[in-house]
């Protein structure tokens, strides 16, 4: 380590210790701690002063949550909070005015407000730039109609983030602009969308004449697909890049049974989990290495790749671990209608596991979709033919 990196871990250590004397967790409500770590720059030490940050390296996070933890620290819950961490807080990082990043950041970082994502529609779903919501320039505000849908949290959320288009005259990505929506204000509709699993986590949202003031515009008029672009890498490196401790995630209960019922064993078995145990552990190691790229600067295409990974790891892991079970793993533990906080892969049986994996492929963008990504933006090949580029949107064919 350099004597600057020293120096900064240490500057870290007397900020956490400063942070912890002046409110011990034990004596603090959860909440008043964590916005006076938001307000000490210890919230995510990369981010600018006054917005929760030092300024500091990303890898030097590590430090203060290691602190943290030791003191029994409470954390921000970020399970319940990620699409706002991972999607909403980068996005209006990069391209927010100063006031929309001293409004948002900080009641999104301490969990205090939830987020959500209103880009896919029943008609724009892989084709993300087709959507067809518009918003209408009224005075000091955008109204604002269309339908949203495989929305997550929509029925926790505060505020969502929201792409609509604004001009329809143009090609599908020239048009679309990035707003901030209130999911309390009228005209906003949340109704759950019932999963195979038994939960309806998803919802399908509806948008009548909603009005958004155009301060809660992110980025240019029609430059909300750029704008889209920052979300969409952040989401998938959200999704496909979490970190995991050795043997942590889907392979982790499969690991768990192998060792405590040896009944169950075969060889075919053993072969396959041994295969897939290398493999999640590889994409561990990768995830780690991506977030040490991120430490240098901005979230590239690499995190499709990742969260390709991701999916199908799961859904092989998830196959393997009912197959394992036998008549056990077609057993199903709660198919009660509900509406969870948050998604919990391991804290379920394997019934759930497996079904629910079924949709890591679709959500946070196709599996199809991402094995373009990496094909044209990471290995250089020619891109897929696209007749629709230069069409204007309300000529496509619908």
């Amino acid at each position: 380590m350099t004597d600057a990196a020293e120096s900064r871990t240490a500057e870290l250590r007397r900020r956490t210790a400063e942070l912890l004397a002046a409110h011990p967790p034990a004596a603090t409500a959860r909440d008043d701690f964590l916005r006076a770590r938001f307000d000490a720059g210890l919230a995510w030490v990369h981010f600018p002063e006054g917005l929760g940050g030092l300024g500091a390296p990303r890898a030097l996070q590590a430090v203060v949550e290691a602190e943290l933890s030791a003191a029994g620290a409470p954390d921000n819950d970020p399970r319940r909070i990620g699409i706002g961490l991972g999607m909403a807080a980068p996005t209006i990082l990069r391209h927010g005015t100063e006031e929309q990043k001293r409004r948002y950041l900080r009641p999104l970082w301490v969990g205090e407000e939830v987020w959500c994502q209103l880009f896919s529609e029943p008609g724009a779903g892989s084709d993300l730039a087709a959507l067809g919501t518009r918003a209408v320039r009224d005075g000091d505000d955008w109204v604002v109609d269309g339908q949203k849908v495989w929305t997550s949290s929509a029925h926790l959320a505060r505020w969502a983030i929201l792409l609509a288009r604004t001009d329809p005259e143009v090609p599908k990505h020239q048009g679309i602009t990035y707003f901030l929506c209130d999911m309390t204000d009228p005209g906003v509709e949340v109704r759950p969308l019932r999963q195979i699993t038994g939960e309806a986590e998803f919802n399908e949202v509806f948008l009548t004449g909603v009005r958004i003031p155009d301060t809660r515009r992110l980025g240019e008029v029609g430059d909300g697909w750029r704008v889209a672009r920052t979300t969409l890498d952040n989401e998938r490196v959200a999704i496909g890049g979490m970190r995991l401790p050795r043997e942590g995630g889907m392979i982790a209960p499969v690991a768990k049974t192998w060792r405590e019922r040896p009944a169950l064993r075969t060889h075919d078995l053993h072969q396959r989990l041994l295969k897939l145990w290398v493999e999640a552990e590889v994409a561990r190691l990768t995830g780690e290495r991506l977030r040490q790229q991120l430490s240098a600067g901005q979230v590239g295409p690499e995190g499709a790749g990742m969260k390709l990974t991701f999916a199908r790891l799961n859904q092989e892991i998830s196959a393997l671990e009912v197959e394992l079970r036998g008549e056990e793993g077609l057993l199903y533990d709660d198919w009660t209608p509900r509406r969870p906080e948050l998604v919990d892969f391991t804290g379920r049986d394997a019934g759930y596991r497996y079904l629910r994996s079924k949709g890591n492929s679709i959500e946070g963008g196709t599996s199809e979709i991402l094995l373009n990504i990496v094909a044209e933006r990471v290995l250089g090949l020619p891109a897929e033919p696209r007749t629709d580029k230069d069409v204007a949107w309300k000529d496509l064919a619908r």
